[in-house]
């Protein structure tokens, strides 16, 4: 029977993973390598090698609501597009509010993972670590969730870029970069246009003399903001889009080009891809625009070679006396401490059923969580993984044989390589809803939406057309949370809470003055009636 659990990492997925097992009444030890939480989220000032890094600026692409766990709603008066600080807030209190700490050993690492020789009859693990003073631990584990991260291992293809060993500026890997200090009046290339190369860009083009972004296939970009200034990823996020969404899949698929493109055209400014929309991950900025028609960041397609100072373009083109290179071209992913065999993969994808399990294992005992890539927020996804995860161990849920498991993984595969722009960088892609769905469903969470509008038709309406905040697959079944539906019902409230810096009045309605101006013409009616009935009665008499 499953009790202990080891869980690699105190990231973000690592520290609901802690939460999942103490749900489940597991015992969890949590192995983290640096001396606090946070993972990703935590800035460094100096690169630790081996761990993610994060630059200065840093502001999260997805609103708080929608990045939340499902039974921790982030305080109202959080911005809704934190800064990397405030989200390291928010993971502080949920560690605080649930008692994680206790649970972690800081300054350890995992160095290796590999199973018992009774693994057949047990499903247990030997897991040998490593801490800070070089002291190493030999430990049994009746099950091993990994939540180790893959922003750790930057990936720099100098042998794509001929020349670049005669470039006599310097040159290094977004994973380094901090903030735009000593790039001031420099010209700069910036290699990629994922998420990090054109925020990077964006940052050093207020300081630099001229910032070059080069990209190989382009990207659609929206931004945080959305209508009504309303963060963009809670407006177009219920279930009701996501249901029109795929009935209509090519016409939704054009409504959201057309209206990115109303705010600028992407193949006027250089950016617009060969891949629809919903194929790959979107840049999310709201500056990229501006700093490209103020000139201050100019596109550029793929680079050919480098030639001392000058950089000549796949087009033809060149610029002259660059001074600093930084290529933002991904990360390589691994698993070091886990045996080979568990790291086949199924193109670019690790052979995981559902993205966890590894299919091969005779017990159902090792997961990986947050290793997955979505139109939504890592942390409702990593979170829903452990649940699920938690609960195979527990013997509450079974997962389908091998052979299922591996058609499974074949078929998924086939479909996100025909959907998605997948690649050895970028090598999984789920549709947020509906991955969400098909685990909550397997756990019995999943919303019935017909059933509420019998039972709560307000909070059905909410679920079906509101934002699908991830308090949803706390509504009921395993793990249901009593303020599941306040949080829900209360969302708005939170979003618009960080607003109100400075309370406008609110001026007259339409409405209002219509009902006020109504109410005068009568009573003046009645004053008139009033006065001619008196002033005939005098008359008479």
């Amino acid at each position: 029977m499953v009790q202990r659990v080891a869980v690699i990492g105190a990231g973000p997925s690592g520290l609901t993973s802690i939460k999942c097992c103490l749900d489940e009444m597991l015992e969890p030890t949590c192995f983290e390598s640096s001396n606090d939480i946070g993972g990703l989220w935590r800035f460094k000032e100096t690169p630790e090698p081996g761990k993610a890094n994060i630059y200065q600026s840093v502001v999260i692409n997805s609103s708080k609501e929608m990045m939340s766990y499902s039974d921790f709603p982030p305080p109202a008066e959080l911005p809704n597009n934190m800064h990397h600080s405030e989200v390291m807030l928010y993971l502080r209190l949920y560690a605080q509010e649930f008692q994680l700490m206790q649970h972690i050993r800081f300054q350890t690492t995992v160095v290796s993972v590999r199973q018992r020789a009774d693994f057949a009859v047990t499903g247990q693990w030997d897991v040998d670590t490593e801490s800070a003073a070089g002291q190493r631990e030999t430990h049994i584990f009746d099950a091993v969730l990994i939540c180790s991260g893959h922003y750790t291992q930057p990936h720099l293809p100098l042998s794509d870029f001929p020349g670049i060993e005669s470039f006599k500026g310097r040159y290094f890997h977004s994973w380094e970069y901090r903030n735009s200090k000593g790039l001031e009046g420099k010209r700069v290339l910036v290699i990629g246009t994922g998420n990090s190369g054109s925020d990077i860009a964006v940052d050093i083009s207020r300081v630099a003399e001229r910032v070059y972004l080069s990209t190989r296939r382009g990207a659609w970009v929206i931004g945080r903001v959305g209508p009504g200034g309303l963060p963009g990823d809670i407006v177009w996020s219920s279930r009701m889009q996501s249901m029109i969404r795929n009935l209509f899949p090519n016409w939704s698929t054009r409504a959201v080009e057309n209206k990115l493109n109303e705010a600028f055209d992407h193949k006027l400014y250089g950016l617009k891809p060969k891949h629809s929309f919903w194929a790959q991950i979107p840049i999310v900025n709201d500056d990229l625009a501006g700093r490209i028609i103020s000139g201050r960041v100019q596109v550029k397609p793929n680079v050919k070679e480098f030639l001392g100072t000058s950089v000549v373009f796949a087009d033809g083109s060149m610029i002259n006396e660059v001074d600093t290179v930084i290529f933002a071209t991904g990360y390589n992913y691994s698993f070091p401490f886990l045996p080979p065999k568990i790291q086949t993969k199924c193109g670019y994808r690790l052979r995981l059923y559902k993205h966890i399990f590894p299919p091969s294992l005779t017990r159902p005992t090792l997961a990986v969580v947050g290793f997955i890539h979505g139109f939504g927020a890592v942390n409702p996804l990593a979170e829903m993984q452990a649940r699920w995860a938690t609960r195979v161990f527990k013997g509450l849920v079974e997962l389908p044989s091998e052979e299922i498991m591996l058609k499974e993984i074949e078929k998924d595969s086939e479909i996100m390589h025909q959907s998605y722009v997948c690649s050895e960088r970028n090598p999984l892609q789920v549709d947020y809803l509906p991955y969400m769905d098909s685990l909550a469903e397997k756990m019995g969470v999943k919303p019935n939406v017909l059933k509420l509008f019998l039972r709560d038709p307000k909070l059905a309406l909410e679920v079906f057309l509101g934002p699908c905040t991830p308090y949803q697959y706390r509504l009921s079944g395993p793990g249901q949370w009593t303020g599941a539906r306040q949080a829900i019902l209360t969302q708005w409230q939170r979003v618009t809470q960080p607003f109100r810096t400075r309370v406008v009045p609110e001026p007259e309605s339409r409405t209002a003055c219509g009902l006020r101006s109504l109410a005068a013409l009568t009573g003046a009616a009645l004053l008139v009636c009033l006065f001619f009935y008196q002033h005939g009665s005098v008359s008479s008499s």
